[in-house]
């Protein structure tokens, strides 16, 4: 009983019940309340005009395109975030600091701007784009500049989520496992890898839920066409909400849709994580 007392005693935020009260209305107005509103909306549909407007081609194309290009995105951005967190934890060289600091460019950044600068890089009138077409291949307005625009986007999460693991892993293990013989991949693969695993986990989550509901990077990059089938779903949404016959309830199902999808590739990580981390704890 006296534990306790001393407990609330040095509570520093206010009572658990005006605590939790705070938190609670934030909750609610800031995920819960529009969540349910998106709902609600939905529901407006009967099931024969969800299906057929779920079945559409349009719609179905905008699905495979965008989970396909943000799931392309998050293995690059695994592969090449495990490196960059690499390098600027076990490197010190000038501008490191200077990099570290450009890794949150994605975040602050509008980006709208970042999808008006990449179509411009990449499309034929640009640096990068015309050297490209030289050998053939377009990247404006494709599928590939979808892919780049989301990895842009989600580079960030993969970093800051194995970095702090990498701080935390002492080179001395590493240092062992060389001088007894084993191979620069064997340490990697047996030593490094299952300490950054779940992570790893954590950052492709939250960049391929990102890039799955993307707009302002790839909406100008992907030139939105549904013939070469590079229309998103967060085009898809936006353009039945800006037509002259406003369809909320559409947009609100399509969108509907997009969330159980993120929810349930989140949900399916976090277990796997989860599993990971308890394996690599025993």
């Amino acid at each position: 009983m006296k534990k306790a007392q001393a407990k609330r005693k040095k509570s520093i935020i206010p009572g658990f019940g005006l605590s939790m009260g705070i938190t609670v209305a934030m909750l609610s107005l800031i995920i819960l309340i529009p969540l349910a509103s998106v709902l609600a909306y939905s529901f407006r549909l009967s099931g024969q005009e969800f299906l057929s407007l779920m079945t559409r081609p349009n719609v179905v194309q905008s699905f495979v395109t965008s989970i396909g290009c943000a799931l392309i995105a998050a293995v690059v951005n695994c592969v090449f975030g495990v490196i960059l967190a690499w390098v600027l934890v076990r490197y010190d060289f000038p501008g490191r600091r200077l990099m570290d600091g450009m890794i949150e460019l994605p975040f602050a950044l509008p980006t709208a701007v970042a999808g008006i600068t990449l179509t411009k890089m990449y499309s034929d009138t640009g640096f990068l784009g015309r050297a490209f077409e030289k050998i053939g291949i377009e990247i404006a307005y494709t599928k590939i500049g979808i892919v780049i625009a989301m990895i842009f986007i989600g580079i960030p999460f993969v970093v800051r989520a194995i970095q702090p693991v990498l701080e935390k892993l002492s080179p001395s293990y590493e240092e062992a496992a060389l001088m007894l013989g084993a191979s620069r991949f064997t340490v990697f693969w047996k030593i490094i890898f299952p300490e950054i695993r779940p992570a790893l986990l954590t950052g492709f989550g939250l960049a391929l839920a990102r890039g799955i509901g993307e707009y302002g990077s790839v909406i100008y990059i992907s030139g939105n066409s549904e013939k070469n089938g590079t229309q998103v779903v967060s085009y898809i949404i936006m353009q039945k909400l800006n037509s002259g016959n406003v369809d909320y309830e559409g947009a609100a199902a399509i969108a509907l849709v997009l969330l159980i999808i993120s929810f349930l590739m989140l949900f399916f990580i976090n277990i796997i994580q989860h599993i990971a981390s308890r394996r690599t704890n025993a």
